[in-house]
This record gives structure tokens, C-alpha cells and sequence, in this order.
């Protein structure tokens, strides 16, 4: 690795261990790189970081967040969790249940895991503790399973991720659901089994009538993810397009439907909405940046030369991938980790004819688990703060959950299948 790479790389170190906000140390790390190096006009950084933004497909990302935003406001997330309620019903652990059912069911509505984490958590967290669950295992599992909205579509990671490597962000989505189903099925298991060993309580008793009026009031809800994949999948829109008729159905359902929503709450979500955008995108446009400084210094033909050095095993790259991402994510957020990773690995994985898309939906589930493993964690600190308990409440019980969707991680990784059939199948 060049001393030019080896130096942006110790200035960035520096300016995350002195807690940095990410951004700001990205953008400082490059321009130290220019200066020092004199590689290019300090201008550059400014056109370089725009250049990070020009992307009609990120415009998605904003629009998805406030048509979530909107969705709850409506109310829509008290009837998903009504609705999983009225499934489980009164078995052994079916509050644990209800909270993984409803986080898959929101993620598939917000794309965001911290928002899946609060506008569940809210619900459940409380009503958890009143029924004797330990704090640290209902934060631990609400984190981890809010985490999974970086896997199920629409997530605005894949978005990310889709825009940075010119990767088809319909594929992506389509690629995300098999293994959100399966993230969601080991985090069940995990909780059933926990719940019986420590006697932890269901919810009210199943009956049919129940199910049929929870049904029938989740349908505007259900209809979300129909309506986003479907017309994705036909070819009605695009992720971008997708997002804004999101918008559209959630307003008519707000305004009309369910009666919910009024002028000042659009006002709200609007401001909540820019306010969350424009901390990602600042995140996006730095980490832009930072990526092209990678590549001008050939780091990710270095990266290249000493894995074919290594290693002719496909399995082994994406085994040495998982545990670099593993490491980052622990002490990054998702979105920078994606944009500085995936420019980089792009030539190794074409090198060892490794489809985008099934490295995409592994890395998505490495910044799932990095979401919930401290010290940074934002979902598992969501979580907690919604529980009114601290992180290290919940390392016992974050162990499990943590091994169940590294197990399914590893799973998809042996098996590519499992993320491929339907890209590849469902035309």
C-alpha cells in the first residue's frame, strides 16, 4: 500500500479514536491527503464530494424516509403490531415474537433500522417489561431485529450500496427477502427459546375474529410492500419512483383512510424528514470522497493483487470480506462503511466472478450485526434508550442473537442461492 494510502488512512484513525463526528473526519482525512501530497487542487474535494451526490437513485433514500415517517404518523405501526399480535397469540414468549414479526413487518415500510427500532420499540419495550421480560433481552432483540430493515426492501442501505457499485437496486431488493425471512426466523428461535427457559408470558389468546379485524385494519399496511416491489418488479417504476408513489399512498391513507394525519404532523415529518436526510447524504458525499482518494491511490488494485496472491478460493475471500466489515462495522455506521468498502472490493470480486449482488446482501447483514454490536451499535442504542437500561444490560442475551445471524450469514455465503433464485428467477 502507498504511503499517500497509508496516510489517509492513520489521519482518519486519529479523527475516529478522538470521536470525530464520521463525516467531518472523512472530509478532514482527504484534505490533509491533498495537502500534504499536493496530488490535486484542494478544489477537487469539492467536486469530488458532489460528485457523490449526483445520483437520481439516492433521492430515493429521502423520499423512502418520509414516506415511513408519514406511515407511522398514520398510525400504520400500531396496526402491524395488532396484526402480529393477533398471529401469535398467547404462546410462551409471543411478545418476543410479536416484536421481530413487527419490526420484519415495518422494515418493509421504513428501510431504516433505528427507525424500525423506535417506532417498535415505542410499542413494545413497555408493554415487554410489564410482562416480566428481562430489559436487556427485549432491547437486545428489538435492536437486532430493527437491524434486519438493512436487508428487507426498501432498505436505504441496499439503496446506498445499489448506487455506489451500479448495481441494479431492484435486484438488490428482490435479492433482500429470502434472507430477511430467514434473519427473521433465527431471531424466533432465539426468542422462543430464551422465553420458555425463563417462563416469559405470550399475549392474549388467538381467536379468528381477532385476526380477520386485524387483518382488515393492517390492510392499507400490508398493501406497502406489494405496491413498492411489485411495481419495481413489472417495471412501473423505479426505487426513486417507487419511493415518491409510497409517499402518495401514504397521504391518501393518512388523510382519507384512517383520518390520522393532519397539516401540522406533515409539517413535523417534513422537518424530521430533511433532517435525517441531510445527515446521511453529508455522510454520503464525504464518504464519496474518501472512496476516490482510495482509488486514486490504487488501493483497490493492492487489494487485489495480495488476495489472488493468497487465495484462488472464492469462500475465502468472502470469509476474509466478512471479517474486515465485521471489525468496521463495529466501529462505523453502515452507510460510510458501504461507500468506502464497496469501491474497493469491486475489482476483487469481479477478479473471482463474485456476483454484486450476493456480496451486497452479505454486507448488509454485516452492518445489520454491526448495528447492534458496541461499542457504536446505533440500533442496540436506540434500543436501550427506549428501555431507559445501558448497552451492557444486554451483552448475554445480544450473544445469541448475534450467533443466530452470523449463522445465517454464513449460511447464504456457502449457499448463494439463497440470495440469487429470485433475481435471477423472478423476471
Amino acid at each position: 500500500m502507498s504511503s499517500g494510502a497509508l496516510f489517509l488512512m492513520g489521519v482518519f484513525t486519529i479523527t475516529v479514536l478522538i470521536d470525530m463526528p464520521i463525516a467531518f473526519g472523512l472530509v478532514l482525512s482527504c484534505l490533509a491527503y491533498l495537502a500534504v501530497y499536493d496530488s490535486a487542487p484542494l478544489m477537487v474535494a469539492a467536486q469530488q464530494y458532489v460528485v457523490g451526490l449526483d445520483s437520481f437513485t439516492l433521492l430515493a433514500i429521502p423520499l423512502f424516509i418520509l414516506a415511513a415517517q408519514l406511515m407511522n404518523g398514520a398510525g400504520l405501526t400500531q396496526r402491524i403490531v395488532r396484526l402480529c399480535a393477533a398471529i401469535v397469540g398467547d404462546i410462551k414468549g409471543g411478545l418476543a415474537v410479536v416484536a421481530v414479526l413487527a419490526c420484519l413487518m415495518f422494515g418493509a415500510l421504513s428501510g431504516s433500522g433505528v427507525a424500525d427500532v423506535v417506532a417498535i420499540g415505542s410499542l413494545l419495550l413497555p408493554a415487554m417489561a410489564r410482562s416480566g421480560y428481562d430489559k436487556g433481552f427485549s432491547c437486545a432483540l428489538v435492536g437486532s431485529a430493527g437491524a434486519t430493515s438493512t436487508i428487507i426492501p426498501p432498505s436505504i442501505v441496499l439503496i446506498v450500496y445499489g448506487t455506489i457499485t451500479d448495481t441494479s437496486v431492484g435486484k438488490l431488493f428482490m435479492a433482500g427477502i429470502i434472507p430477511g425471512i430467514l434473519l427473521g426466523l433465527s431471531l424466533i428461535g432465539v426468542a422462543i427459546w430464551q422465553s420458555r427457559k425463563h417462563n416469559w408470558a405470550g399475549g392474549q389468546p388467538f381467536t379468528w375474529g381477532e385476526l380477520r379485524a386485524a387483518a382488515v385494519d393492517a390492510l392499507p399496511a400490508l398493501m406497502v410492500p406489494v405496491l413498492i416491489i411489485g411495481g419495481i418488479r413489472f417495471g412501473i417504476f423505479t426505487a426513486t419512483e417507487a419511493a415518491s408513489s409510497a409517499i402518495l399512498y401514504a397521504l391518501l391513507i393518512g388523510f382519507f383512510w384512517y383520518r390520522t394525519l393532519s397539516l401540522r404532523s406533515l409539517w413535523d415529518n417534513l422537518k424530521s424528514t430533511g433532517e435525517s436526510s441531510a445527515s446521511i447524504l453529508l455522510l454520503i458525499g464525504a464518504s464519496g470522497l474518501f472512496a476516490w482518494v482510495l482509488v486514486a491511490e490504487q488501493v483497490p488494485q493492492a487489494l487485489s493483487t495480495l488476495l489472488v496472491e493468497w487465495t484462488d478460493s472464492k469462500i475465502a475471500v468472502l470469509l476474509v470480506l466478512t471479517v474486515v466489515l465485521l471489525l468496521l462495522g463495529t466501529f462505523m455506521e453502515a452507510i460510510p462503511v458501504i461507500i468506502i468498502v464497496a469501491p474497493v472490493v469491486m475489482p476483487v470480486l469481479a477478479h473471482y466472478n463474485i456476483d454484486p449482488v450476493h456480496f451486497g446482501i452479505l454486507l448488509s447483514i454485516n452492518m445489520a450485526i454491526g448495528a447492534n454490536t458496541p461499542p457504536v451499535g446505533v440500533d442496540l442504542m436506540a434500543a436501550c434508550k427506549i428501555g431507559g437500561i445501558n448497552m451492557m444490560q444486554t451483552l448475554r442475551p445480544l450473544s445469541w442473537m448475534m450467533l443466530a445471524m452470523t449463522a445465517v450469514m454464513l449460511l447464504l455465503t456457502f449457499v448463494p442461492e439463497l440470495v440469487l433464485f429470485l433475481p435471477r428467477h423472478v423476471q
